[in-house]
């Protein structure tokens, strides 16, 4: 198994020191190198690696703002001087942090957590590394999407949001308890979502099917869509046609 990997790095002497804890680990394979995010993005976007190790604290954009930027977001291990940073961050789905100096043991336990993350596809929803990438553009139900709201910071899988909705310019986004708004509008959010996995059910909401509990007709001849966690979701007329359509009601 190999995992493809890149390095988002500032410092030359951080990214030549990860390079030689590499080495000591032949799965994975060092494709690209970045000192800055733009750099960064420009390479994950077109080379698709199954691992980043991301230095959070870099010149002008940091690395949350990089996750910001990608649609969909590998495996990410965050190297930092700065714990602070380990300590506010993430309120979901982290997978590790690297504190500077990295030692030898520490990296090579980040390690076994990315194979571990990558032997497991029906747990943790990453594809067979080894898989060719997605070429239609669109997401995955296994894609990971990066939210930040104020200072709290969640990687979530796609499968797991229940709910996407418009609020003003922005989009809400609900899974588990948590519902933070992305600076996305409704609109680019759902032109790169699975249609077989969401739908659109009015202007202001798409709905994740594998949450719905139940489904009831409505007034005019709309449906209201239950949602497991007790939202109620009226699905226009227009749409409840091809809902019904689509479910074969």
């Amino acid at each position: 198994m190999t995992i493809k990997t890149i390095i988002v790095e500032d410092s030359r002497l951080a990214r030549n020191e990860l390079k030689e804890l590499i080495k000591h680990h032949p799965e994975l394979e060092v494709i690209g190198e970045a000192e800055n995010v733009d750099d960064a993005y420009e390479l994950i976007t077109s080379l698709q690696p199954h691992l980043i190790f991301l230095d959070i604290n870099m010149p002008g954009k940091d690395g949350f703002d990089l996750l910001e930027m990608l649609d969909d977001v590998p495996i990410t291990v965050f190297t930092t001087a700065f714990d602070e940073y380990a300590i506010k961050s993430f309120e979901y789905n982290a997978l590790d942090y690297l504190l500077k100096p990295i030692s030898d043991k520490r990296f090579a336990d980040a390690v076994e957590k990315v194979k571990a993350k990558l032997a497991a596809p029906a747990a943790t929803g990453l594809q067979d590394p080894d898989a060719s990438p997605q070429a239609s553009g669109l997401l995955t139900e296994n894609s990971q999407i990066f939210i930040k709201d104020g200072e709290k910071c969640w990687l979530v899988k796609l499968s797991e949001v229940q709910l996407f909705e418009i609020v003003g310019n922005y989009t809400r986004v609900y899974f588990a308890d948590n519902k933070p708004l992305i600076y996305k509008s409704l609109n680019q959010v759902e032109e790169r979502l699975p249609q077989h996995l969401f739908f659109r059910a009015n202007r202001q909401q798409v709905i994740n099917l594998q949450f719905i509990k139940n489904v009831d007709n409505w007034f005019n001849g709309k449906l209201r869509a239950i949602m497991n966690n007790g939202t109620e979701v009226e699905i226009s007329r227009r749409q409840s046609a091809l809902f019904k359509e689509m479910l074969s009601l």
